[in-house]
């Protein structure tokens, strides 16, 4: 069994948006970027020494546009087919976030005012409909793209047979990982109590590292401990009436969004 190396790509700030490389048989590619990130990302993978003609896959980790927005355009520029699940095929579809946003506490509600989250960009019709597991050893990766749903509904991670996880927003760095190695909440979750469940059931797996879409690395005991203090948090906040979550598609309910405070 080869390893699999995974190489941060960041395409705003240090490490404040995220896609990654992953280095196997073949190279393929965790996220896209916000717009406009296409160049950025093409550059850094010839610069870490890979043919960006080599990439077997884009895996787009879920549908909001610091992840998804520059997938059209890094398609044509490599040749790779994108991966997507198809619980988030809207956002791919018409270039715009499931709205309203709902936000995780007040940096989420301060972000929710920025006019850039709130725009339309370039669609894309992933190549790779997901729909549960998907091995990809054929895309020359040990390892699997497994879903993730809470944050939003089509949420994925990327698992390595080497204990990497690639999380996207399950969970990211303090402060869109201005806190090196704190464990958070990204700014917004669709559903937190889901997404805090699909967390754990990859923490169960015994990954070796966190790769998130915001921030550097996370250690897995951290962010475990980080696990049952916002799971208490949330309790409280779903006992007092005050958790938010977006229904299901299989839900017929609908429910107001006030912020969660």
């Amino acid at each position: 069994m080869s390893g699999t190396k995974v190489l941060a790509l960041p395409v705003l700030g240090r490490h404040n948006v995220n896609a990654y490389l992953l280095l196997g048989r073949r190279p393929v590619i965790v996220d896209a970027g916000i717009p406009g990130a296409a160049q950025r990302i093409h550059d850094q993978v010839v610069r870490y020494g890979v043919d960006p003609a080599d990439v077997a896959l884009i895996v787009l980790t879920h549908g909001h546009i610091d992840h998804f927005g520059s997938a059209a355009e890094l398609r044509r520029m490599i040749g790779a087919p994108v991966a997507g699940h198809v619980a988030d095929l809207v956002s791919y579809r018409t270039g715009r976030v499931r709205e309203p946003y709902l936000p995780t506490g007040p940096f989420g509600r301060a972000l929710a005012m920025n006019k850039a989250l709130h725009a339309s960009v370039e669609t894309v019709e992933p190549d790779v409909h997901l729909t549960g597991e998907l091995d990809l050893s054929d895309y020359g990766i040990d390892g699997r793209i497994m879903p993730t749903p809470g944050h939003t509904a089509g949420s994925v991670s990327v698992l390595t047979a080497t204990g990497d996880l690639v999380a996207g927003d399950l969970v990211s760095g303090s402060f869109m990982g201005l806190i090196p190695g704190k464990p958070a909440n990204p700014p917004f979750h669709d559903d937190p109590q889901r997404n805090l469940a699909s967390l754990r059931t990859m923490l169960a797996l015994k990954p070796t590292a966190l790769h998130v879409g915001h921030g550097g690395p996370l250690a897995p005991d951290a962010v475990a401990r980080w696990v049952v203090r916002e799971q208490h948090r949330l309790d409280k906040l779903q006992a007092n009436g005050r958790l938010v979550r977006r229904p299901h598609d299989d839900e017929q309910s609908t429910v107001d969004h006030p912020t969660i405070h």
